[in-house]
């Protein structure tokens, strides 16, 4: 949550000519509704289901770049889905980052009414793990410029 997938995601599938999917909007487009009324209705269990299912579908299409939402290592499932539909690369931030980039975010379900920095630091070391164990390759994504984000990412496939 906040590391950048979506912008990542986004420049490098136009770099790659590959069509960008993002997880999130997926499941808003096929329920009619953002995130947090799914949230609110449905639960944080409701959304990881629908999660799941988007994260099935998508992984079985080809030229692709994909970007799921924060959460969605914590299923053993999408763990296994992601690793075999292809390459997993985990945009890695620290918490304080996280915080920065995310502490007046107002659309994010997991941070409301919650101490946000605490909340970050439980988030990031229950994922973290998941995450480390499930990319093919980690990039810090810091205070550094996007540009050369994409660019590190798109050596490291070239060598793949």
């Amino acid at each position: 949550m906040g590391a950048g997938k979506t912008t990542i995601g986004k420049l490098l599938a136009k770099h790659l000519g590959k069509t960008f999917y993002d997880t999130d909007v997926e499941i808003e487009k096929r329920t009619g509704v953002k995130i947090p009324v799914i949230f609110e209705l449905e639960g944080e269990a409701g959304f990881r289901k629908r999660e799941t299912a988007v994260i099935e579908e998508l992984s079985q299409l080809t030229n692709i770049v994909m970007a799921t939402g924060g959460g969605a290592v914590i299923a053993d499932e999408n763990r296994a889905l992601l690793q075999a539909g292809g390459t997993v690369i985990y945009l890695r931030a620290n918490v304080h980052e996280l915080w920065h980039r995310m502490r007046n975010d107002k659309h994010r379900p997991l941070l409301q009414n919650v101490d946000i920095r605490a909340k970050l630091e439980q988030l990031y070391t229950e994922r973290n793990p998941l995450y480390t164990q499930t990319a093919t390759l980690i990039f810090d994504t810091g205070n550094q410029p996007v540009a050369h984000i994409l660019n590190q990412i798109e050596k490291s496939l070239a060598s793949l």
